[in-house]
């Protein structure tokens, strides 16, 4: 099984999912920043019913519990169920491949629609001729090769014959920690906001430390009026939990935003 989250979804969220997910199968592989993996075949027996109706169910959970919707593709590949999910249009949905409907599933797909087409590897292909999935199954694996490159081109096809041999591979996401600053009122004040950001640092700083952890890397969330906001992750040149690493790279992030975007409201770090 293939989840594909909304996109941009907030990594709260997208860890809450991954738990949910958790209730179908003890194998689940986060795939971040919006997908992830289930394996399904110990959970069917445990369940008693169809790999179909446990994605509805998914789906259902995933709405009424946390308000995520999601496209769940199943499949008796990796390849073939996240083939699948990106098949479903958004919000959300559930598209089951059965093993014997695989080649003629596949077969009629754009060829960019193969999970793991990237679009040169896809103008490749078009250039040649091969604009379907179908079509790339049927050219011999030594000429894919030649188009893309040895390892890529094996691998695309197996895949167009809907072959995968890759485990799903359990993995959490890595631990986080967040802190967030509320301003009084909105603000464009830039020394205003160096400073609730410096604030937001130490107690990051100090909590890593009591917890005996360091940071790879920081994510600043800017909050504006009207309920937009803005984003960025970049990571440490060493992981730390010093107050003067966080900071600085911690500055370089907001100096990057520029605050001419509009009235802050809050900082998430």
């Amino acid at each position: 099984m293939h989840v594909r989250c909304p996109d941009r979804l907030p990594e709260e969220a997208f860890r809450q999912v991954l738990e949910l997910l958790t209730e179908f199968s003890p194998v689940v592989q986060a795939l971040p920043p919006s997908a992830a993996l289930v394996q399904l075949k110990g959970a069917l027996r445990y369940h008693g019913t169809s790999t179909r109706h446990l994605g509805e169910v998914l789906r259902i959970r995933a709405l009424s519990r946390l308000g995520v919707d999601v496209r769940v593709g199943i499949g008796p590949t990796i390849v073939v169920a996240a083939t699948a999910s990106g098949q479903i249009d958004a919000p959300g949905g559930v598209l089951a491949i059965d093993p014997d409907q695989v080649v003629d599933w596949l077969g009629p797909l754009p060829v960019e629609a193969l999970h793991g087409i990237g679009p040169k590897q896809a103008a490749a292909l078009r250039e040649f001729g091969v604009h379907c999935v179908g079509l790339l199954a049927a050219v011999p694996p030594g000429t894919v090769q030649r188009l893309l490159g040895g390892r890529a081109g094996r691998m695309a096809a197996d895949r167009a014959r809907g072959i995968d041999p890759r485990p799903v591979a359990p993995r959490a996401l890595p631990a986080t920690l967040t802190v967030r600053h509320a301003f009084a009122q909105q603000t464009l004040d830039g020394a205003l906001v160096r400073a609730a950001l410096l604030d937001l640092v130490v107690q990051l700083a100090h909590q890593l430390r009591q917890r005996g952890q360091v940071a790879r890397g920081l994510t600043l969330t800017l909050r504006f009026a009207g309920g937009t906001s803005w984003e960025k992750t970049r990571r440490l040149p060493e992981a730390s939990a010093h107050d003067d690493d966080l900071r600085t790279l911690a500055y370089r992030i907001v100096d990057a935003a520029g605050l001419q975007r509009g009235r802050l409201t809050g900082l998430v770090l």
